[in-house]
């Protein structure tokens, strides 16, 4: 668990939740400059070209969310070790976020961010805008963490589990029809 047991807890959990999305912020960021750096291996590539890729790598995670396509998503299927929230709260809070916020040490269950980082190695934008993409997809992260601190509700993850599908296939249709819109 990521939160301290409460208040009695010698660190309290709104720094934790404090840590933890720097972390996360950290690690969108340093992913989003990797995408960056890589994306200029792309810019020879014609730009018409570019846009129907990234079109055509949003449709199949549309295909893969409505399960018309068993596509397999990379992953790293291991949780993070217990003892990195154990042993020190803060350090192991940054971690975490640090490795959750780069998606690559940590499962990605929805399509969506990889056609995100797919698009931006083919769009090759200027550093600025992908810095602040990788960012953005830290702080949609700890969004999540956030508003469970917030909600305190033990019925939660029951409620978001039983939507997640739904959200998954819509996010990836809209991101399709985005794209189709602006590429085009």
């Amino acid at each position: 668990m990521l939160f301290s047991p409460g208040w009695r807890a010698p660190i309290r959990q709104g720094e934790v939740l404090a840590v933890f999305t720097l972390g996360l912020l950290a690690g969108g960021t340093l992913s989003a400059a990797v995408v960056w750096l890589l994306s200029g291996l792309t810019e020879p590539v014609p730009a018409p070209a570019r846009a129907a890729s990234i079109i055509g790598i949003a449709a199949l995670a549309v295909a893969r969310e409505t399960g018309l396509l068993p596509i397999p998503l990379p992953q790293n299927a291991r949780q993070i070790a217990p003892e990195v929230l154990q042993t020190r709260l803060r350090r192991g809070s940054l971690q975490f976020g640090f490795e959750l916020g780069t998606g690559v040490r940590t499962y990605v269950s929805a399509s969506t961010p990889y056609v995100l980082a797919l698009g931006l190695l083919l769009a090759h934008r200027s550093l600025a805008t992908t810095l602040l993409t990788g960012a953005a997809f830290g702080a949609g992260r700890a969004l999540s963490a956030a508003l469970t601190y917030l909600a305190r509700d033990e019925h939660r993850d029951a409620a978001i589990a039983a939507r997640m599908p739904h959200t998954k296939t819509t996010t990836a249709i809209a991101t399709l029809i985005a794209l189709s819109l602006l590429l085009t």
